[in-house]
Parts: C-alpha cells; structure tokens; sequence
C-alpha cells in the first residue's frame, strides 16, 4: 500500500465550537493525508497532534471596542503566527471562525502565494458589513459554511462554498434519568438552564442580570433548579466567584451544555451558539444580548437582518424570544420565563431545525479542501 501524501496545515479556532469544527475537518483529511498541523486551537486541536502556538482564550475577544483595545497584541500575535505559516511552508490555512483575526492571516498568506486559504464558518457577511465580501472574493478560496442560507449567499455571488452543515444537527437528547443521577439532582424539582456565555468577557456582562433574574423567579416559583454549563474550570471558577454568598439553587459543573439543556423546560441563553443548541435539545431558549452603548449602537446600524438569534434566523422568524441591549433585564427575561411556563402550546421546533442544520459533512468538505 502507497503511503499517504503530507499535508502541513496552518490553523487557527478561537473559540470552542472553532475547535471543535476544526478536529472534525481535519479527522476527515487524515483518511487521505499524513497532517502535519501548526498554529493555534483549543483542547480538540491538541488531541489531533497539534502544539499550540499560544493559549486560544486569547482570541475570545467579542464585539467592535474590545478588540481595539487589545489591538497592538492581538497584531503581535497574528504576526507572529504568518512568520511561523511561512517558515513552515504550509500547503494551506484553515482559519476557523474569529474571521477578524483570520481575514489579516489570509490576506498575508495569498499576497505572499503561500497556501491555499479556506474558512469554516463564514464570516457574517449576510448580516452586517456585507463590504467585507470583496476581501473574502480576494483573499479566501473556499468557505465551508454551518447554515444553508450562507452557503446560499456565497452561491448566488459566484464564490466557492459548501454547506459543511452544523454539528448540532447529530447532537443527542441525553438520557434524563441519567443526567439527574451524575448530577445528583432531585427529581422533584423542575430546571431551567442559565447559559452566560463561553467568554469571560460576556460572563462578567451577561451573568449578573440572569442572577437577578434567578432571585425574582427563585421567590415566586421555589420548585426550580437552576443549571449553569460552564466551558472550562477557568470559567466555572469565575461564575462561582459571582455565587458564593448565594443560597440559590444553583448548579454550576464543566461541559455539560447538553446534559443540562436535555433536562430543562427551557434556557435562558446569551445570544450565540448555545442559543441553537438549546433549541435543537428542545429547551426553549429566551435569546440575551447586551454590550457596552457603543457596541450596539455601531452594531446596530450595520445590522441587515431583522433577527439576531440563530434559531431565529434559520427559521426566518422570531420564533424564539429575544431581549437586547435596554430589553435584556431580569423583569423582561422573568416575563417571558412565565409566559413559556404558563403557555403549553408553545411547542418547540427542534426537528425542523436539525433538518435545516444537516450539511455535506466533513467528509465532502474535506474533499474539497484537497481539490483546491
């Protein structure tokens, strides 16, 4: 049997769920390719052979100011990483998500003709800032999208794309009695799941309006308990530092998002990811988001949708609750937690949804990347 051609691969995921993407494109490059694998990712990546270049939580920077106030190591860094692309003569960069980041990492690249520039998860460009299409067209040769409606929208544009699909569209409904058991959680007790955020930056915004929420519903409706996923230790320590004089019923644990969703009647989600995870597991998601003025008065004039949540936008409807910026406080997320509790006829959409979710896979992207 012929050994396998080498493939050296320039990466960079920023968040967990870019990491967690970025395994699965490189699981299914492995089948055809030795992968040699340079630059930065998260837990995921390492287990697929990959030496962090630095911590990837220094890429979990969100919104328009934080950013720039960040700018001149976040520079160093992206520096830093094009010099390291380059002296490894990589075949190809897959910068996956954090398309700020990446976008300079690919342009570097393709002005120097070092490799061939693919992104998994497209940039927002149907949303907001649509003039960055110019720079994609330019710079990346191919973008693997998580939803039908983006990959539509490179289509109709003449750039090359394919619907990866997401990964929640094979995520599992966990066993009830299960999830109860390992948390030793009681089973006469009704749960809502609290998901802050991934970041420390939207934690420290977003969790200490969903404690006041906990407070007003824990005083009305003293049957509940309340969930709180947490992506890292790192980030269960913070939110247990926001709890620790609370004798609220409150539960915070380590990657159990799916756990905790599949037990809940509904969730109360800062706006990104998770709010489609929670949709997908059924557990009703009441969509938050709320940034500094500045932020969202920026943001919200370059918005070109009408909805921000991602079920939402799937369904082309606002489907699913969503409280921003002045809305987004314990009050108004407290009504809508009754009216989901007093309303059985809201019924979810997770099926449909996990419909609309279900791409090519890594396999036929993988496929593609190799054709390039």
């Amino acid at each position: 049997m012929p050994s396998k051609p080498t493939l050296r691969v320039g990466v960079v995921a920023g968040e967990y769920s870019g990491d967690r993407l970025g395994s699965g494109v490189i699981e299914a490059l492995k089948i055809n390719y030795n992968i040699q694998l340079f630059g930065v990712g998260g837990p995921e990546m390492t287990n697929q052979g990959l030496n962090s270049e630095f911590d990837f939580k220094k890429l979990h920077i969100m919104g328009l100011i934080e950013p720039l106030l960040n700018i001149r190591e976040l520079t160093k860094l992206r520096k830093n990483l094009i010099k390291k692309f380059v002296h490894e003569d990589i075949d190809c960069f897959i910068g996956i998500d954090s398309p700020d980041f990446n976008m300079g990492i690919h342009k570097a690249l393709k002005n120097k003709k070092i490799s061939k520039n693919i992104q998994i998860v497209s940039p927002s460009v149907w949303g907001w800032r649509q003039g960055r299409i110019k720079s994609i067209e330019k710079y990346i040769d191919f973008t693997a999208c998580l939803f039908n409606f983006e990959d539509k929208f490179y289509k109709e544009r003449g750039l090359n794309s394919i619907h990866l699909g997401h990964p929640f569209s094979e995520i599992m409904h966990a066993d009830i009695t299960d999830v109860k058991s390992k948390f030793n959680l009681k089973n006469d007790m009704r749960f809502i799941s609290i998901l802050p955020g991934s970041r420390e930056s939207e934690i420290k915004k977003m969790l200490p309006i969903y404690i006041d929420f906990i407070k007003k519903h824990n005083q009305e409706s003293n049957n509940f308990t309340y969930l709180i996923p947490a992506a890292d230790k790192d980030l269960k320590n913070l939110i247990d530092s926001y709890l620790h004089e609370s004798n609220l019923p409150i539960v915070v644990e380590c990657n159990c998002s799916r756990e905790f969703l599949s037990i809940s009647e509904y969730s109360v989600v800062t706006s990104g990811t998770a709010s489609l995870e929670a949709a997908v597991l059924g557990a009703n998601p009441i969509i938050c988001y709320k940034t500094s003025a500045l932020n969202f008065s920026i943001i919200s004039r370059m918005l070109k949708v009408k909805h921000i949540g991602l079920p939402n936008l799937l369904l082309n409807n606002r489907r699913y609750p969503e409280l921003l910026q002045n809305e987004c406080t314990a009050e108004t997320i407290y009504l809508e937690a009754k009216s989901l509790e007093n309303d059985p006829s809201k019924k979810d959409d997770k099926n449909y949804i996990r419909k609309l979710l279900m791409g090519e896979g890594y396999l036929e992207t993988a496929d593609r990347i190799a054709l390039l």
